[in-house]
């Protein structure tokens, strides 16, 4: 697959702090990539850097295999986190304004505003000051403006803040559409069930290094544990699951006495699951059986305390 941006060995020092340690990174094209951390990671100097704000002490950036250049901010459309727009405007005229700066002609502007308007459904808010807006209606406004250009390479920053469910399901699914129409998106959150949802890739930095990168999927497998969750219901003179714990480690195990059933997570070595299958078959009906796959939010835990301890 190719790369739409490449980060190789960019360090950023501010002072004596060093926000940026030697980032190596491969962006996919076409894809939803999450760049994660803890606070004060590294991320937010990793994005300016993309968008041009500050620039690398060392290493360098490759928009599209070409070295980034300021024409190149053109073709990125960046959501920070800290929004801002100018209060006392009008909404559409802000929005022709900033539509204009990212060089659409007036009739390109027009054509895009009124088209996400519609598509966000704030087609009535045109004559209405942002300081009239709550902080979700505001929201949308920026990600209009954000995007209305059709830039190869959105940058999105906790896009979701500020919106009730409704919206943040509305603005996920206009995501999932500009990736569909060929937009390579990197997002950054701290929300890891967005990350569930949305992302094919992701990067975790901390303390201003990259210490963890892959295909999602790749990582979960990679981070099983060999654990596995069942639902089994014993017969009546075998419902005390402890009698059968012969050395199993049964965790989170809970009776429902509505289905006569237990529901328990055990770790099984390939050896063993066998055994315990042929032990709970035996015994009573095993329902449902299934390998637990670390969430998004498992894994970063994870790899950050194991970071830390080994610091």
């Amino acid at each position: 697959m190719s790369s739409i941006l490449s980060i190789e060995e960019v360090s950023k020092s501010f002072g004596p702090f060093k926000a940026l340690d030697k980032v190596s990174l491969e962006i996919p094209a076409h894809t939803i990539y999450g760049l994660l951390g803890p606070n004060g990671a590294g991320k937010t100097t990793l994005i300016r850097i993309i968008n041009q704000i500050t620039y690398p002490d060392s290493g360098r950036v490759l928009l599209n295999g070409e070295p980034l250049r300021p024409e190149h901010v053109a073709q990125i459309g960046y959501l920070p986190e800290e929004r801002g727009l100018y209060k006392s405007m009008k909404v559409g005229e802000q929005a022709m304004y900033l539509a204009r700066l990212k060089g659409l002609s007036k009739t390109e502007a027009r054509a895009q505003l009124k088209y996400w308007f519609e598509r966000l459904e704030i087609g009535d808010w045109w004559n209405k000051k942002v300081q009239e807006l709550s902080k979700g209606m505001a929201q949308k406004i920026q990600f209009i403006v954000t995007v209305l250009h059709k830039p190869r390479l959105l940058i999105f920053d906790e896009p979701f803040s500020g919106f009730d469910p409704i919206n943040a399901a509305l603005i996920k699914d206009q995501i999932l559409e500009l990736k569909k129409q060929g937009a390579s998106i990197i997002f950054s959150t701290h929300r890891m069930e967005s990350v569930e949802e949305l992302c094919e890739h992701i990067a975790l930095i901390h303390k201003s290094q990259v210490i963890l990168e892959g295909k999602l999927s790749d990582i979960k497998n990679a981070y099983k544990q060999q654990r596995f969750r069942l639902r089994w219901a014993p017969r009546a003179a075998f419902r005390d699951l402890e009698a059968l714990r012969n050395g199993y480690a049964f965790e989170n195990s809970h009776f429902d006495e509505d289905s006569a059933s237990w529901d328990f997570t055990v770790q099984l070595q390939e050896t063993e699951k066998g055994n315990l299958l042929q032990v709970l078959s035996e015994k009573g009906s095993i329902q449902s059986f299934q390998e637990v796959i670390p969430s998004a939010n498992d894994i970063f835990i994870r790899t950050v305390q194991k970071q830390e301890s080994n610091d």
